[in-house]
């Protein structure tokens, strides 16, 4: 059999380039093994966390455990103890001369490398976790404790897993069953811990996949041999093999037989682009799995299963001739080789719209000149094919996936090919198939134009699936490939949507949200969690404890807490939607004010509240200058009231000042407050009477004037709502002052009511200036020093209420708040 390098000049002129080996590295770093060691190091601190915080439950395992492992008929423990040794060293060395003499050397010094590291790391994590006694106990002869890590489990764990067990079935048995055959021996004679045996295989496991991705797993292409004999076994006769890139071979055969293309499947190809894939089954809800998380044997059978399908439908595709395996890690895929190229290199794409020159009249022809490569676009009949072979896959209910000016193939007959199958799918969803209509008629419009391409897919298909395609004209859900040709072309896509929308107007328009999870939303859920982790390091360098507030407060008190707490998200709406004069959707409204919760987080003060309840107005079709208009409003209306509840409050508490047990009150008396009212229109008097004054002040009120006023004047055409909104503001702030009411009084405290109000709203009021997410810290510290000024209660009482409110008002809303903004996100609300 012979294997040459050679290839008939003339047919590999019509179907390839020449060809050409291309560089490919002799190591791959697998993205699969880089979430492996996240998982890994997840679950050790976990089980760090359970050692040192459920210390009573690991206390109780361990004994039960103790107790289960006598009754066991087990042999005499040092007998036991010496053969399950022996076996636990026999195994990975069994396997690793078995490596070495099939040529894996490189795996095995791979694995001893990550082996030491595992030991390495079990000697720093003794060190390290020798305080937690729930990892240990005392040693059966009692001379001190067991380790934290029990013996070499992580090590032998870490070797076997590096140097790779999958699809070798007998090792990973006896590695298996010695393993928990040492596992059990080192319960029964009391050397180990379940946590401590536990700790031992998660950090072999982890240490095995932090090694495999740091220095990368071996791949070597197989030879043209190799893969001659592996193809002779399934029936094919190869004659030659030639080698056309990375991972693709042209096999011909003796006789008449037709020539193969051959796809070598291995860890390369399946790590080729990971990220990328999984970064976009992250985003996209439609995405395709990666084949990389797939087994190597499930990608095959998927291949071959999407190629017979496709054929049996009737469409051109390469057809699957042969599959075989070539070991755990490596395969090929055998096609019937079409002499066909890809739209890419066969077509050129459409010139851009040149610019007009400054000077030349509008639409003078450029001169003609030379131009690279084809030029001339598919014709129509060969667009009406291309669109037949795709409605052939879909009367079957087959989803290409991937079409890309790189999988249309045309022949020289003038025959159109689907090929790339390979991340396809049966039974596809309406879904899938609507977004291989609007794949198709990207990949076309690119060579032929958005008119030529739409014209055919109506003429094929009918106007009904092309105008459903319509919503899911967008790059994200086009394939790689696709979306750098239409990054190319500006206005194509808009060009081809509109060209979808002249030909069926009745066709809808809005863009269907394809998107799980958008880049903005990523950075506001990060900036929510440093936020959030921020608040807890603050809470948690006080001296009151928040676990120990909420588990030691009275709990009949911190029921009524919690349900002001949550009364004031309704009451809120009915304040907002007072101060719109358009009808609100009252479901949507009480999500944005609980979406207010979540966002706070994030912004200091109440910016991020405003922009929310803007960005919800504009979209309920309310103007940006009326939507804007009714915030002001509603804010100006806010103040008023907030600085008027203060200024009663603050005078109940002076007139009733023996309620804190003494006769006088701590706060401004009757006559500075009359100072303040003179002080107050003696600047005023002063504003009006200089110039510069008055006209710095007439631009502060300018916007004042212009916007919010002539909305103020449409609300008071609506007094039922504008009472309303009144109303609804000084319940707010009433829900919120009953919650800090009913807090003091769970915490064992008892000023009056009065004097929480006043501390409420003076304290709230300034600690939001303060530029922190939710005023993080200035409101504590201000709020609990009025709180302790104005009720006549010691300083530890009053910031242990103030604790207990800012729990109940600021963390626990953060996750219904996310879970209100991202359903409002999905309607297209904000």
């Amino acid at each position: 059999m012979a294997t040459v390098i050679q290839a008939d000049e003339s047919q590999e002129s019509r179907t390839t380039p020449p060809p050409a080996r291309t560089g490919r590295a002799d190591r791959v770093r697998h993205p699969a093994a880089l979430i492996r060691l996240v998982a890994g190091v997840c679950w050790i601190l976990l089980v760090l966390l359970l050692a040192g915080y459920a210390r009573s439950s690991v206390f109780g395992l361990d004994s039960d455990v103790a107790r289960g492992v006598d009754l066991l008929p087990w042999p005499p423990a040092k007998l036991t103890a010496a053969l399950c040794g022996a076996a636990l060293l026999t195994v990975p060395l069994g396997f690793a001369v078995d490596r070495v003499l099939r040529g894996d050397g490189r795996r095995v010094a791979d694995a001893v490398l990550a082996a030491v590291l595992a030991y390495g790391l079990t000697l720093g994590l003794d060190l390290l976790a020798g305080d937690l006694t729930t990892l240990t106990h005392p040693l059966p002869a009692g001379l001190g404790r067991t380790d934290p890590v029990y013996g070499h489990f992580a090590p032998v764990l870490a070797f076997m897993t590096a140097l790779g067990t999958a699809g070798r079935r007998r090792w990973r048995t006896a590695l298996a069953v010695t393993l928990a055959l040492s596992g059990l021996s080192g319960l029964v004679t009391g050397y180990a811990t379940p946590l401590s045996l536990l700790l031992a295989l998660l950090l072999g496991w982890t240490t095995a996949h932090a090694a495999r991705y740091a220095v990368g797993e071996p791949v070597a292409a197989p030879p043209e041999g190799q893969i001659a004999t592996a193809l002779a076994g399934t029936g094919v006769r190869p004659d030659a093999v030639l080698t056309l890139g990375t991972g693709r071979y042209l096999v011909t055969q003796h006789g008449d037989g037709p020539d193969l293309d051959v796809h070598l499947l291995d860890r390369y190809a399946q790590a080729s682009g990971l990220l990328g894939h999984l970064w976009l089954a992250l985003r996209l809800r439609t995405a395709p799995r990666p084949l990389g998380l797939r087994p190597l044997r499930a990608g095959l059978e998927h291949q071959t299963l999407l190629g017979h399908a496709a054929s049996a439908a009737g469409a051109r595709t390469r057809l699957p001739v042969a599959v075989v395996e070539l070991g755990p890690d490596a395969a090929l895929v055998a096609y019937r080789r079409l002499d066909a190229r890809p739209f890419a290199e066969l077509f050129a794409e459409l010139p851009e719209p040149p610019d007009e020159p400054l000077g030349e009249p509008p639409g003078e022809p450029l001169p003609d000149g030379p131009t690279d490569g084809p030029t001339d676009g598919p014709t129509d009949a060969e667009l009406r094919d291309a669109w037949q072979q795709l409605a052939l896959l879909q009367r079957r209910r087959i989803a290409h996936r991937s079409l890309s000016p790189n999988t249309v193939l045309l022949d020289a007959e003038g025959r159109v090919h689907l090929v790339g199958l390979a991340r396809g799918e049966i039974a596809a969803s309406e879904l899938l198939l609507r977004l291989d209509v609007a794949g198709l008629l990207a990949v076309l419009a690119v060579h032929a134009g958005p008119e030529r391409a739409v014209r055919a897919a109506i003429e094929v298909l009918g106007p009904g699936p092309v105008g459903t395609a319509l919503p899911l004209l967008q790059p994200i859900a086009l394939a790689r490939d696709t979306r750098a040709a239409l990054a190319r072309h500006k206005s194509l896509a808009a060009d081809l949507r509109a060209e979808v929308q002249r030909r069926m107007p009745q066709a809808p328009a809005e863009p269907v949200r394809l998107e799980r999870l958008r880049p903005r939303v990523l950075l506001t859920v990060v900036a929510g969690i440093a936020a959030g982790y921020a608040l807890l390091q603050f809470l948690f360098s006080l001296d009151t404890n928040p676990v120990n507030l909420v588990t030691e407060a009275d709990p009949l008190w911190l029921a009524g807490a919690a349900f002001w707490a949550a009364a004031s998200y309704p009451v809120a709406t009915f304040a907002f939607s007072g101060f719109v004069p358009e009808k609100l959707s009252f479901r949507s409204t009480l999500a944005a004010q609980t979406a207010g919760s979540f966002v706070k987080v994030a912004s200091p003060g109440g910016v991020g509240g405003l922009a929310l309840n803007t960005r919800y107005l504009q979209c309920a079709g309310i103007p940006t200058a009326q939507a804007m208009s009714s915030i002001g409003v509603s804010q100006l209306f806010g103040l008023v009231l907030h600085m008027l509840q203060l200024a009663v409050f603050s005078a109940l508490v002076g007139v009733n000042g023996a309620e804190f047990g003494s006769d006088s009150s701590p706060l401004p008396k009757g006559w500075v407050l009359g100072l303040a009212g003179v002080v107050g229109a003696v600047a005023a008097v002063s504003v009006a009477a200089v110039p510069r004054l008055r006209r710095r002040a007439q631009t502060l009120l300018r916007p004042l004037r212009a916007e919010v006023l002539p909305r103020l004047l449409d609300l008071a055409q609506h007094p039922g709502k504008l009472a309303g909104g009144v109303a609804g503001q000084l319940m707010v702030s009433m829900c919120f002052v009953l919650c800090l009411y009913c807090c003091t009084r769970a915490v064992g405290q008892y000023p009056g009511f009065n004097a929480v109000a006043v501390g409420f709203l003076a304290g709230n009021a300034a600690g939001n200036v303060v530029p922190t997410p939710g005023g993080v810290g200035g409101v504590e510290g201000l709020m609990s020093f009025m709180l302790a000024t104005t009720g006549h209660i010691d300083n530890a009482g009053a910031l242990a209420a103030v604790m207990l409110f800012r729990i109940l008002t600021f963390m626990l809303p953060v996750l219904p708040g996310w879970a209100a903004f991202a359903w409002l996100q999905r309607r297209r609300a904000i």
